[in-house]
């Protein structure tokens, strides 16, 4: 069998996973990276080509990323995609045998998605000042991220052409998928303002479409997006979009209506938010029936 580098076949692998299956470029960085971290591994023990990789290289891949103390989704994350990578070589016949077969699968922790309290988030939102062009644009921001749960890559890929006079917004999310988001009160008011009082301030020749614009008219990007979340609420913007999920779940939204709200292509991944509502109707009955 001819030799198999490690590191050209990684090249291959990530473009067919861009164009074949469309993962974002986001994705693509993050599988490079954990790809990227087993090949220099391999490299350092004198292994560049697919074929010198056995169970127990991979093994010590996995232990060692342990030792060095990275976080157990880490590693789970880091060794699903090695596997992956290897069951791709196996399946176009450029390896013998598949040498991840068998090899360890850490499991990735279960975590809760963290909500803030309904509550909390409503007075942080109404409190903010939003009586000068930024401060529209980040009550807009942080409306509707809440208000419609959407990732921060789709909501700063919106353009004016986005939100128009509907009650929903259209959105391109991870795939190519796109889907459509009914729009709150609260956020759409606040998007008309930024768009009738706001924008017009901050616009220059460099803004095109874009919906959101920094302070010299350049159009807002993801990066900027989560300095304003973490600036104005103290946290992300995914706790944002945990929070829309959560707080529709709590309030009689089924589990189906989420998962399209949210665009997750399996039910299973909406349903890490059931432990959550559970958590909060024990609470809710522990605090509310006489004899709980």
């Amino acid at each position: 069998m001819p030799s198999v580098e490690l590191t050209v076949e990684a090249d291959k692998y990530l473009e067919r996973l861009r164009v074949e299956r469309g993962l974002s470029e986001n994705t693509i960085d993050a599988y490079s990276r954990d790809l990227g971290a087993f090949v220099t591994f391999a490299d350092r023990g004198g292994i560049s080509d697919a074929e010198g990789v056995d169970r127990r290289l991979i093994r010590r891949f996995v232990a060692n990323l342990t030792t060095r103390g990275y976080a157990p989704a880490s590693v789970a994350r880091k060794s699903s995609v090695v596997r992956a990578f290897f069951a791709d070589l196996a399946r176009r016949d450029l390896v013998e045998s598949n040498p991840a077969v068998g090899a360890p699968q850490p499991k990735r922790p279960k975590l809760l998605p963290r909500a803030i309290p309904a509550g909390a988030l409503s007075e942080v939102l109404d409190g903010l000042v939003d009586s000068d062009p930024v401060g529209l644009r980040d009550r807009a921001v942080l409306e509707m991220l809440y208000g419609t749960g959407m990732r921060v890559s789709e909501l700063a890929s919106l353009t004016l052409g986005s939100v128009g006079e509907s009650d929903f917004v259209r959105v391109t999310g991870k795939g190519d998928k796109e889907r459509t988001i009914p729009i709150g009160g609260a956020a759409r008011r606040s998007v008309e303002r930024y768009v009738e009082l706001s924008r017009p301030l901050l616009e220059t020749g460099a803004s095109g479409e874009a919906l959101w614009l920094g302070a010299r008219g350049a159009p807002l990007g993801q990066r900027s997006i989560r300095r304003i979340v973490g600036a104005r609420v103290g946290t992300n913007p995914h706790a944002l979009r945990h929070s829309y999920a959560t707080h529709l779940l709590e309030n009689g939204a089924d589990l189906r209506s989420v998962q399209e709200l949210l665009g997750h292509t399996e039910l299973a991944t909406t349903q890490i938010y059931t432990a959550v509502t559970r958590k909060h109707m024990t609470e809710t009955y522990e605090r509310s029936h006489p004899r709980a």
